[in-house]
């Protein structure tokens, strides 16, 4: 039976590594795994899951007008599919994981979400507030703050080397724009 999953984390905790090292798990076996990521996200080219130690694998795009679970569906028509796994999955809209969900549910394909958790301001973002309610199993990623703590937060920094306290939700960045911290240190500087 076919389960829906939430990895969710702060930045640099290895989620699209986690996510290709998995998609090439199904792959070496001879299983078709197919892989989605946010249109939004283009830092590493189009159509592509890169990660910080040099793995990649092409991707289909899904941008909030996406009807995830028609386009799975006809993939799955065309060609047995025997995993779905979604990068940057915290932009993600409401009617979406409900799409993952239903595929899950009605297709029986297991859906493996990669995601953080919060913005900058410690908000939780649409895709990771349904997420995290509706997965079948949510498993944590972990990653280190400058302290050694566990890192659960991101902090948005600004071209001096501050932390940023206001602005929109979502701009794409890598650690040029944002570091993971533990609570203590991202509420001292953002709250």
């Amino acid at each position: 039976m076919a389960q829906l999953y939430f990895y969710y984390s702060a930045m640099n905790a290895g989620k699209s590594t986690s996510l290709l090292q998995s998609a090439y798990n199904y792959a070496e076996r001879g299983m078709n795994a197919e892989i989605f990521t946010a249109a939004l996200d283009n830092r590493f080219g189009l159509g592509k899951v890169a990660s910080r130690i040099g793995l990649e694998a092409k991707a289909h795009l899904f941008n909030p007008q996406t009807a995830l679970f028609d386009q799975i569906d006809a993939l799955h028509k065309n060609k047995k599919i025997d995993c779905v796994f979604i990068d940057e999955a915290q932009f993600l809209a409401k009617p979406q994981v409900q799409d993952l969900v239903k595929v899950v549910d009605e297709l029986d394909i297991p859906i493996l979400a990669y995601g953080l958790r919060t913005d900058f301001l410690g908000e939780t973002f649409v895709g990771s507030r349904y997420l995290l309610a509706w997965a079948d199993k949510l498993i944590e990623l972990k990653t280190v703050c400058h302290c050694g703590r566990k890192a659960n937060f991101v902090v948005r920094i600004d071209g001096q080397g501050q932390a940023v306290k206001e602005g929109e939700q979502v701009e794409v960045g890598g650690n040029d724009r944002y570091e993971s911290m533990c609570r203590k240190h991202f509420t001292q500087l953002v709250w």
